[in-house]
């Protein structure tokens, strides 16, 4: 992986001992990044990330890459973090990928509302797909999608397959390709 100082001269002039952020180059991509995130963002941290991550859209970046499988746990200050950036890029043309988020952090940003403002992915290859077809899904997939959960009946929306954590009766369901939901 690429220096951070070599892509964003001083990026790693500051550091934060609760969150590590890792930057790369995106081939195929114009104005694009990858950022790597991990540890946490909450309310002690979050002006650190933002200001590391100004940096990058300052730097001319605003296809912005995060990759969160290492992220454990995200705020509502820290998921603001992640909205201040939209209406800084969206503007000049750029977008947010959030990819490889972990259940619990995905549940936060499900219960404050924000998970339908954010383009959330599973994999690398799926974020640079989304890019490269202009911000379209390019297959006939049936999320995002409301589904009810099979033992209290709350209404979830989901924007991706998996297993998730019903918000109402904490019960953990499955969503397959198709939209079909069964109990986890």
């Amino acid at each position: 992986m690429d220096s951070n100082n070599a892509i964003i001269p001083d990026f790693d002039n500051d550091r934060d001992d609760s969150l590590s952020i890792s930057l790369k180059k995106i081939d195929g991509i114009s104005r694009g990044i990858f950022i790597y995130l991990s540890g946490y963002i909450d309310t002690y941290n979050s002006n650190f990330f933002q200001k590391q991550i100004t940096k990058v859209i300052e730097a001319g970046y605003i296809n912005l890459i995060f990759n969160c499988s290492a992220l454990n746990y995200v705020s509502s200050t820290g998921i603001g973090s992640f909205t201040v950036f939209l209406k800084i890029i969206k503007p000049k043309g750029g977008d947010v990928v959030l990819q490889e988020i972990q259940p619990k952090v995905y549940e936060v940003f499900q219960l404050l509302g924000f998970s339908q403002f954010f383009n959330i992915r599973s994999s690398l290859e799926e974020s640079i797909q989304f890019f490269k077809t202009g911000g379209a899904t390019s297959d006939t997939s049936v999320f995002p999608l409301v589904v009810s959960c099979p033992v209290c009946n709350k209404k979830l929306k989901a924007t991706k397959a998996g297993r998730f954590r019903c918000s109402g009766c904490r019960s953990i369901i499955a969503i397959n390709e198709s939209g079909e939901v069964s109990l986890g």
